[in-house]
């Protein structure tokens, strides 16, 4: 089933972890995504939190895998700013390999975080973001 950013926000969070746990990792992507903010998935105001943290706050991110890290694409100007090194690791959520995105040695902002994403097909990436390791909200990443 091909799978839209419109679908994964009205997903309910038991589903979109099962989703999750179904993926394999994928490749580690390449190049500027956009990103949406999943934040009570599931319900009727999952759409507009993400629209307006999408403009306030967090556009996406942009992944450059030879260096191994990312940059995130902030505040309404769209700044690339607070990075992260990019690599493959055991999942947090199920112990299966993921793509973390690992803010402990390169961001004094966000050195708490750590985010983990896999593929859910070609050019959409699900994500879900832990503050040490209580796990806060999910994202997508659309290339």
């Amino acid at each position: 089933m091909a799978y839209t950013v419109a679908q994964l926000l009205k997903t309910p969070q038991k589903e979109l972890d099962a989703l999750f746990t179904g993926l394999d990792a994928g490749p580690i992507p390449t190049g500027q995504a956009d990103g949406t903010a999943i934040i009570a998935p599931g319900t009727s105001f999952s759409d507009e939190i993400a629209k307006m943290i999408n403009i306030f706050a967090w556009q996406g991110k942009v992944f450059d895998p030879e260096a191994g890290v990312l940059r995130n694409r902030i505040l309404p100007l769209g700044i690339n700013a607070i990075v992260a090194r990019v690599y493959k690791d055991k999942s947090w959520l199920d112990g299966k390999e993921c793509i973390v995105l690992d803010y402990s040695d390169t961001s004094l902002v966000a050195h708490w975080i750590r985010d983990e994403i896999r593929m859910v097909q070609p050019g959409l990436y699900l994500g879900k973001v832990y503050w040490d390791k209580t796990r806060l909200i999910d994202f997508a990443l659309e290339f």
